[in-house]
């Protein structure tokens, strides 16, 4: 059976209220275009990467724009909107270009992840959905990456709904957990939904309310004979849990032509336990059992319990994953970058800060990735202009990168564009993948990545570099900058 697993909700007004206050103003300036790019200034969890994620959950957004009846007898009891403005909204079509990066693209900081071009009132008053959407899931799908990638080919879950901050953030964050790599997730309306998996065992509460361990363990198998995975950590794993998941694999799973098929531990020294569980289950002929972890995981502590050899086999992870616990925000932004005026003339838009990583790259741009032609091995991104006329094959003249431009000058490299054409003119341009396509894309971007850049102890920083032709702009401006304000 199919089920629709887009989330179509009206998010229109999910937004800042200085969005509508300052797209008022901007209706009066409908001949100026602006080109507005959301990025990131820094990795979270001290990493040199990040994985972009919410670009479906963004599409689903701009093409159910409308401002309803009700939306607009609301904003009239504000007393900041005039009968005109109201009824501009009330007749909103987005008519913007967008260009983005493909979800699952791992991304650097300082580089458009999307670019939104169009009147100045419609790119403007996108900005804060378009942030709420992608700096969450990035976030989430960066983390859930890092679980992954540390569990070592062991099957991670995704268990967080019942941590995670509101029902909004629990799908969402299954989507982008799974894009990470994460085989499933407990979530019942995010499988509805997105077509993920669902995955399950037991809650202690399922144990507590039997007369004792056993019956429940022997109730839940005689239901779910051929799924059967217990939770042994009510009581006690060693002295309890495990000698009665034993009985209930011998003298009621075995018996009907069943196996048991895993234990799950959820508290305690899980190091240990899992070393002794084994060694338990062994000896009784139950090889084949698998053993599951839980209890506050993440990548740190997994890539130990690995390190140490813990036999395990699958790990269910919820409020360091769905929270992104370590380091919760990705702080993405929305700037204008440059306008365009009813005369024609295009100005670059920066904006200055006493903090260098806060100001901003400016102009219309394009990024370009540069691959060694015979690794496949990502080398580096360039930021250049838009306008650039750029021979891609002797790229490494045009970039302000010198470590960078030597490399390209030793070794074979190819350079690929990375932004993708999204919506022209409000029209959706883009066949959208589907959720494996992405994970799959997710996956293969990592491995473009060299082991140096995706360590998770003080990883070598990826190169960022901008064409000189956007140097020298960035410089003038600032200049100019400098000038205006002596």
């Amino acid at each position: 059976m199919k089920f629709n697993i887009r989330n179509e909700e009206n998010l229109t007004l999910l937004t800042d209220l200085y969005q509508l206050t300052m797209m008022q103003i901007y209706t009066e300036d409908e001949e100026e275009i602006g080109c507005f790019d959301m990025f990131f200034r820094k990795n979270p969890d001290k990493a040199s990467f990040t994985v972009f994620a919410g670009l479906e959950n963004v599409i689903d957004y701009v093409q159910n724009i409308k401002f309803e009846e009700d939306d607009l007898d609301y904003l009239r009891t504000l007393d900041l909107f005039d009968e005109e403005f109201i009824d501009y909204l009330r007749n909103f079509k987005f008519e913007c270009d967008v260009w983005a990066m493909p979800e699952g693209t791992v991304v650097f900081p300082n580089e458009p992840l999307l670019t939104v071009r169009g009147s100045v009132a419609q790119a403007q008053f996108v900005e804060t959905t378009i942030l709420n959407l992608i700096n969450h899931q990035t976030r989430i799908a960066t983390k859930s990456e890092r679980i992954v990638r540390a569990a070592d080919g062991r099957r991670v879950m995704e268990f967080g709904l019942r941590r995670a901050h509101g029902a909004t953030a629990g799908i969402n964050g299954a989507r982008a957990s799974y894009i990470g790599g994460m085989a499933g997730t407990s979530n019942v309306l995010a499988g509805k939904r997105y077509g993920i998996p669902v995955m399950g065992t037991m809650a202690h509460s399922f144990v507590q309310k039997a007369k004792n361990e056993y019956e429940a363990f022997a109730r839940y198998a005689k239901r779910y004979p051929d799924t059967t995975t217990l939770l042994v950590d009510t009581y006690d794993v060693l002295k309890s849990g495990i000698p009665n998941a034993i009985k209930i694999a011998k003298e009621i799973l075995e018996p009907q032509g069943h196996k048991l098929r895993g234990i799950r531990i959820d508290s305690g020294d899980l190091l240990t336990l899992s070393k002794e569980t084994r060694k338990m289950l062994d000896d009784a002929g139950l090889d084949y059992v698998k053993i599951t972890i839980s209890d506050s995981l993440d990548e740190f502590e997994i890539k130990r319990l690995v390190e140490e050899g813990a036999p395990i086999d699958g790990l269910g992870v919820g409020e360091r994953n769905i929270t992104a616990k370590s380091d919760p925000v990705l702080g993405g932004v929305y700037k204008l970058t440059e306008i365009e005026t009813g005369e024609g003339l295009h100005v670059a838009k920066i904006k200055k800060s006493e903090t260098k990583e806060k100001i901003t790259n400016p102009g219309f741009k394009k990024t370009w990735r540069v691959y060694n032609s015979k690794t496949n091995i990502a080398m580096g991104d360039v930021l250049t202009l838009a306008n650039e006329e750029i021979d891609t094959c002797k790229m490494e003249d045009y970039i302000n990168d010198e470590t960078l431009r030597e490399a390209m000058l030793v070794e074979d490299y190819i350079v690929k564009e990375l932004m993708v054409p999204i919506f022209q003119k409000g029209k959706l341009v883009y066949e959208v993948p589907t959720l494996e396509e992405v994970r799959d894309f997710c996956r293969a971007q990592v491995e473009t990545l060299t082991d140096e850049v995706i360590r998770f102890e003080e990883p070598e920083n990826y190169t960022v570099a901008l064409s000189e032709k956007l140097d020298n702009l960035k410089d003038d401006l600032i200049e100019e900058i400098y000038e205006m304000t002596a």
